[in-house]
């Protein structure tokens, strides 16, 4: 995670952006993962850690029917959370996560290890996708979804 989220800083520094995170089940490493780097606050100055329903609508400004419509683990909630954070840190990039890290939460049709991501940036349309780590544990549902949204990161800004 260290060398991923160096080279996500580093495009940053490179780009002139920033980043902000809003998390839900990562529980804010993904924001960890990039302060730990030297320099990062050059690019990013906060992240917002929403583990409740009522943070996700009270911080980033998600509407509390999307959860009763699609559930707090839908591709909808996620794009919703990297809108609000986007329009809330003034970054040029956020990312979002929400999932079923496990070993409970588990719901009919979404099982444990089914996480859901967003990526917003100023200018371009917000991109939502969903994985299913399946259940090789909690730690690794969430190491496995900080890895996937620094490199899905990476991957946007050098195209």
């Amino acid at each position: 995670m260290t060398e991923l989220a160096a080279e996500l800083v580093e495009l940053l520094k490179s780009q002139g952006k920033t980043a902000t995170t809003v998390e839900s089940c990562t529980g804010g490493l993904i924001a960890g993962a990039i302060t730990s780097i030297s320099g990062s606050s050059v690019v990013f100055e906060y992240g917002f850690v929403t583990y409740s329903n009522a943070a996700k609508t009270v911080l980033v400004g998600v509407p509390a029917e999307f959860f009763t419509e699609h559930g707090a683990v839908s591709e909808p909630v996620a794009r919703a959370m990297a809108v609000g954070a986007l329009a809330r840190s003034g970054a040029d990039i956020a990312l979002s996560v929400t999932g079923i890290a496990g070993p409970t939460g588990a719901t009919p049709g979404k099982p444990v290890g089914m996480v859901c991501f967003g990526l917003a940036q100023k200018g371009a349309d917000t991109q939502t996708q969903t994985r299913q780590f399946g259940n090789p544990g909690r730690d690794k549902v969430r190491r496995l979804s900080v890895e996937l949204a620094l490199t899905w990161a990476i991957a946007v800004l050098k195209n």
